[in-house]
Formats: C-alpha cells, sequence, structure tokens
C-alpha cells in the first residue's frame, strides 16, 4: 500500500495539486487495504488522513499504516479544522460524485480552489502489482472452474436462470465471495444479445449458449465468456465459432507490451471481418479490470500502448440477430514480451 500512496503522492506533485479528497470505495481499498461503507481519505504534502466513524475505528487501526486514523461522523468537517493554516490552496476530487456531494464539499472548503479530476487514481490502477495478480488469478481459477462443473449440469429443459444461479452459487463455493456483475446466460435467439442477462427461457437441444460471467475474490474479479452448443451444431454455426476462436487466438499471440489500442482491436476485429461477419462484431474488443469489473484501459481508435502489468480481457464476438451469437473471452496479464492466459477454461467447440 506505502508504493501506491507514494505514486500518487508523485502525480500530485508532478499535477501541481496540493492535496486529494478520495472518497471511492475501491480508490480508499486501492491506497488503504480498508474496506467499508464509512472511510474519506485526505493526503498532501504533510497529511495521510484517514477518517471513520466508531462502526469503522478498530478496523481500520488494525488494516491501515502510514496514516493518521480519526474517528469521527463528521470526517469533511475535520478535515477542513485540520488543514486551516496550512500552505493548501487546490484540493483535487473524484469528479464522479453526487452532485448533493459537490455542493457540501464547495460549501465546506470554499477556501480553497476545487479541482474535479477525472480517473486520477484509476489511471494509477492500471498496472497490476504482484498481490493484485495474484488475486486476480486466483478470481479466475474459481470461474474457470465453475464453468467445467456447470458443463455437467448444463442439459435441455433447464432455464437460463438455473444456469446463472449455478454458476453463481458454485463460485461461493469455490471461495468467491460474490459475482463481479450479473450473469450473463442467453440461449437459441437470446445468445445474439450480447448482455442477455439470464432470463426463464428454456434451454432447448439444438441450441447455442452463451455463459459470461465472473467472480469476486478478495475485491479482485475475473470475467470470462464462453459458448457451447446443446446437443447438436450446424456448419454454419461450427465455422462461425472458429472464427470467433481464432480472433481469440490472434490477440493471444500479439498482445504485449507496446501494442497499440486500436492494434490490439483491430487485429482481432480483422479476423472476423475477412471472414465477413464484420458488421456483426458490435461492441469493443475489451477493457481492464481488477477492483472493478470493466475499468481502464477502453480500447478503440487510441495510440496508447499496453504495458507490463495490466490485465485486459480478449473478447471477439459475433451477433446474427434473431438466430445466434458466439463470444469467447479470456483475461490477459500483459508482459514484455507477450501474454499470460488467466482464464483457462476449454475453450475447444463443446456439444453437450
Amino acid at each position: 500500500m506505502e508504493e501506491r500512496v507514494k505514486k500518487l503522492e508523485a502525480k500530485l506533485a508532478q499535477a501541481n495539486i496540493d492535496a486529494i479528497l478520495v472518497t471511492g470505495q475501491k480508490n480508499i481499498y486501492y491506497l488503504t487495504g480498508f474496506w467499508g461503507s464509512a472511510g474519506t481519505v485526505f493526503i498532501s504534502q504533510n497529511h495521510r488522513l484517514f477518517l471513520t466513524d466508531a462502526r469503522y475505528a478498530l478496523i481500520a487501526k488494525q488494516t491501515i499504516k502510514g496514516f493518521e486514523i480519526i474517528e469521527t461522523r463528521s470526517a469533511l468537517t475535520e478535515i477542513v479544522k485540520i488543514i486551516e493554516g496550512s500552505n493548501i490552496k487546490q484540493i483535487g476530487f473524484d469528479k464522479q460524485v453526487s452532485f448533493a456531494f459537490y455542493q457540501t464539499i464547495k460549501e465546506l472548503f470554499s477556501a480553497y480552489e476545487l479541482l474535479p479530476l477525472t480517473n486520477f487514481i484509476e489511471e494509477l490502477r492500471i498496472i497490476k502489482d504482484a498481490s493484485e495478480i495474484a488475486l486476480i488469478r486466483q478470481a479466475c481459477q474459481i470461474s474457470d472452474q465453475a464453468f467445467v462443473d456447470a458443463l455437467d449440469f448444463i442439459t435441455p429443459g433447464k432455464t437460463e436462470l438455473e444456469v446463472a444461479n449455478f454458476l453463481d452459487f458454485r463460485m461461493r463455493e469455490l471461495g468467491a465471495s460474490g459475482i463481479s456483475f450479473e450473469t450473463i446466460v442467453a440461449s437459441g435467439y437470446r445468445s445474439s444479445m450480447p448482455h442477455g442477462v439470464a432470463s426463464q427461457k428454456v434451454i432447448e437441444t439444438g441450441e447455442t449458449l452463451t455463459l459470461d460471467f465472473g467472480c469476486i475474490y478478495q475485491h479482485y474479479v475475473s470475467d470470462m465468456t464462453r459458448t457451447i452448443h446443446i446437443g447438436q451444431v450446424s456448419d454454419e454455426e461450427r465455422a462461425i465459432y472458429d472464427v470467433v476462436y481464432q480472433s481469440n487466438q490472434q490477440l493471444i499471440k500479439k498482445a504485449k507490451a507496446g501494442l497499440s489500442y486500436q492494434d490490439y482491436d483491430g487485429l482481432a476485429r480483422e479476423v472476423i471481418t475477412k471472414a465477413g461477419y464484420g458488421p456483426y462484431f458490435t461492441h469493443g474488443i475489451g477493457h481492464g479490470m481488477g477492483l472493478d469489473v470493466h475499468e481502464l484501459p477502453f480500447f478503440g481508435k487510441s495510440d496508447k500502448t499496453l504495458k507490463s502489468g495490466m490485465v485486459i480481457t480478449d473478447e471477439p464476438g459475433i451477433y446474427l440477430e434473431g438466430k445466434y451469437g458466439v463470444r469467447i473471452e479470456d483475461d490477459l496479464l500483459i508482459t514484455e514480451t507477450g501474454c499470460e492466459v488467466l482464464t483457462n477454461a476449454p475453450k475447444e467447440l463443446i456439444i453437450l
């Protein structure tokens, strides 16, 4: 945690920002290791403050190192008292706050210049350290095993919701604290909906079935997708599956530090476009993940490049409206020389 705080302090100095007010739960956890519903962090050249109420004071004292821990029910008011008379002139804050909260800090910190910041801490979170990678790797292992177990559970006649519930509870049984997003189980024509969350639709023989799911393990997430076929598969379905698989594999072969964001997206899209299905790949190739299931980086027409330590998704898909869809998604750890695939559940075409 100390190294993360030092990086934030260095970034503040580089941006000529005197102090930062941190209120987002995940950013607070990233900096302090504290997880709770009441916490405020204030960092300046001369202050490292963590403020919470009596419910969490003992937990904070046992968890947090390198901060002055203050028990209070009025965190913002307490900060104003502490910094009065200091040389602080500007205070940065996350612009993604409620209007009501902004009105409060605008009034309380009227003597200071408030600087709305976008992704200031999230940009530091892009590069994962060894402890973060270990937790993400474990989350991926849990979802891998849940998928393998689900293959024995899925049969025609079960509903999408039954399969989703099986995955959710199985991941908990394997050590997850929860799911990282609402599980997508989409069968038949519903598999052409990229985010077709589980419904009461019955899974039938001859259908395509897409499973997109993930878990939370010690606050870090996994996110994977597999598409399987029930009972039989047509020649067209087999061919489309192979195109998506080759697109997925193209990135695994090419992804490494230095590859541009636009090339990361373009390499996968090129495979699908050459096969004649370009218009049917309707979403981005992936996103970063860590404490959030969708976090920086996001890919598109950008010259920014991949860096070692990023954990990103590789999720090409083809969706034929009203018929079916195929998506395969893996989580990749970027290295200087390539990438490590963190999700290792089977990807060959599976027919149950």
